[in-house]
This record gives structure tokens, C-alpha cells and sequence, in this order.
């Protein structure tokens, strides 16, 4: 899913294309795409658009008579900027959003149709759609210490709450707790001041460097290679290669549909995190240390 330094990205490439075009109009294909009726999607026709912004991981479009058009691109939409009119085709092809001088081809792969089109009108209705998580490059140590331990959760679950902070998903999370050197399973409430500054330190560098990153790799263009595994990154995606710090090789924890990655000699002193799936399987089998790991794999060898 599209975090925050991709939707910022997104953002400062859309603002360059539509900032003060007035929308022709929106052909929306997909069913399931709109998810409300009032105020309609065809009284944004014709409006100017004023403003562009980000609320947690969506891409607000502002249009004239405060209305708001609300884009969620979930796990696998994307954004490309086409000829004006381009055709929009099923079953990738969600929707156009047509201007003089082009269209913004929606598309989202899989069967899954989770991306949503929500129309609001004012502040009222953008804050509708807000889960309430803080902006974690604006907040201050004071403020952002509150927010993480306002409940005991680990790491990777409190930075990836939307109702805690604002744009991190699994992603990020996993390169901030990298650059931090902390266990994604440690619980909030058991930091030390030294940690949590030492965390938001890691938020404000990794969303940041990464930002930048992307930036570049766009340059004047609207994104296309959007994904969550990075050449470059840490330990994200990275399952068996070996660690950019001290070389060993990448751990990941395994749930649903969603993976964890840490180094276990950076992050968990040395201690292997329990995967759900196989722990349960060999379960006092289940290898503790990086050293029971290796005899395992040598038995197996």
C-alpha cells in the first residue's frame, strides 16, 4: 500500500498537472469504486481544483465550493497520467478524472477491488474519513511520546495504527525499526526515554530519506513504480539477504497477508521472533536463537 513519502509524491506530481484545471469530469467503471452518493460525484463537473492534499494515506482532491474529492489507493492502486480521454478498461481500470490537458488514469490490480472514491463536502466531511493519527514529522518529542504510549502495543502495531500516526504502514515500519534498532515486538510502554527519542529520530529520517528518494526517481513524472519493496531498503522485502549493518541474514515474522523483517542481531539481540505459522508446527522445535537457527538448517542440509 502507498505510504506516506509515496502520497506525497503523488501529491507534488498531481499539483503540477492539476492545480487551478477545472475537472471535466470523472467516468467511474468499477462498481465498486464510489462509495458515496451525497454530495453526487457529478457535481464536481466543472469546478476548478484549488488545493491538493494528504489525509493519512489518502490523496485529497480540492475543488471549488469546498468539495473534496477523496482518493484511498489501497494495497494495489495506482495513479497514471494519460492522454486526455484515455479509455478505461476492465478489469485493471477503476476510473479517469478528465482535465484539458489530461486524464489521471486510476487502475488497481488483483481481483480484490479494496480502493475507494469517497465525495465529501468541507472540513466536516474530510474529518469523517481521518482516523485521528498525528503527522509524525510535524509532531514534537512531548507529542509523540503521548501517542505511543497511550496503549501498551508492540512497535510495529503502533506505528502502523492510523488512529496513532499518520501515513506509516508495514513498509516504513519495518525500515524505522531498523534505523532505530528496536524489536518490532517490543511493547510500547517498556521504552526507555532514550528509545523513543531514538524512534522518532528513526520516523522523521527513514520517511524523509525516503521521500527525497522518490522524488528523484519520479522527477518530473507521476510515479509508476509504486511498491512497497525497494531496491535500497534495509530490511523490508529483504527475507534471508543479509543485513546492510553487521551482514546476517534478514528474519521475518509471517501473518495473514502481511510480513515483518528485522535483522535479529540489530534488533532483537540475537533472539529469533516466533512466526505464527511455524512456530505452531514445530512449536518446541521452534528455533530461539540465531545459532539454533543455523544447526537446524544444517540438520536439514
Amino acid at each position: 500500500m502507498p505510504e506516506l513519502p509515496d502520497i506525497v509524491v503523488y501529491i507534488e506530481a498531481l499539483e503540477k498537472r492539476i492545480l487551478g484545471q477545472a475537472l471535466e469530469g470523472v467516468r467511474v467503471v468499477s462498481p465498486f469504486l464510489l462509495r458515496t452518493v451525497a454530495p453526487p460525484l457529478s457535481s464536481a463537473a466543472g469546478k476548478k481544483v484549488l488545493r491538493l492534499r494528504r489525509l493519512g494515506k489518502r490523496i485529497c482532491i480540492g475543488l471549488e465550493d469546498d468539495l473534496w474529492l477523496v482518493l484511498h489507493l489501497m494495497i494495489a492502486g495506482r495513479l497514471h497520467w494519460r492522454q486526455r480521454g484515455v479509455k478505461v478498461s476492465r478489469p485493471r481500470g477503476l476510473a479517469a478524472f478528465d482535465f484539458p490537458n489530461g486524464s489521471i488514469l486510476w487502475t488497481e490490480a488483483g481481483s480484490q477491488k479494496r480502493a475507494s472514491l469517497h465525495v465529501v463536502s468541507g472540513e466536516a466531511g474530510l474529518s469523517e474519513l481521518d482516523p485521528g493519527g498525528i503527522e509524525v514529522l510535524d509532531a514534537d518529542p512531548a507529542q509523540f511520546a503521548a501517542v505511543l504510549l497511550s496503549a501498551n502495543h508492540t512497535l510495529k502495531r503502533a506505528l502502523t495504527d492510523p488512529r496513532l500516526f499518520s501515513g506509516i504502514g508495514n513498509a516504513y515500519s519495518d525500515e524505522i525499526l531498523f534505523a532505530a534498532k528496536l524489536s518490532p515486538l517490543t511493547l510500547t510502554q517498556k521504552l526507555t526515554a532514550p528509545e523513543i527519542q531514538r524512534l522518532l529520530e528513526a520516523v522523521r529520517t527513514t520517511l524523509t530519506l525516503w521521500t527525497g528518494r522518490l522524488r528523484a526517481e519520479a522527477g518530473v513524472k507521476l510515479p509508476e513504480n509504486v511498491t512497497a519493496f525497494r531496491e535500497g531498503m534495509a530490511v523490508h522485502g529483504r527475507y534471508k539477504q543479509p543485513c546492510p549493518r553487521c551482514g546476517t541474514k534478514i528474519q521475518r515474522i509471517r501473518y495473514a497477508s502481511n510480513e515483518t523483517n528485522y535483522c535479529p542481531t540489530c534488533q532483537t539481540g540475537g533472539k529469533l521472533l516466533a512466526d505464527r505459522a511455524l512456530s505452531r508446527l514445530l512449536r518446541e522445535d521452534w528455533p530461539r536463537t540465531l545459532d539454533e537457527l543455523e544447526l537446524l538448517t544444517s540438520r536439514r542440509t
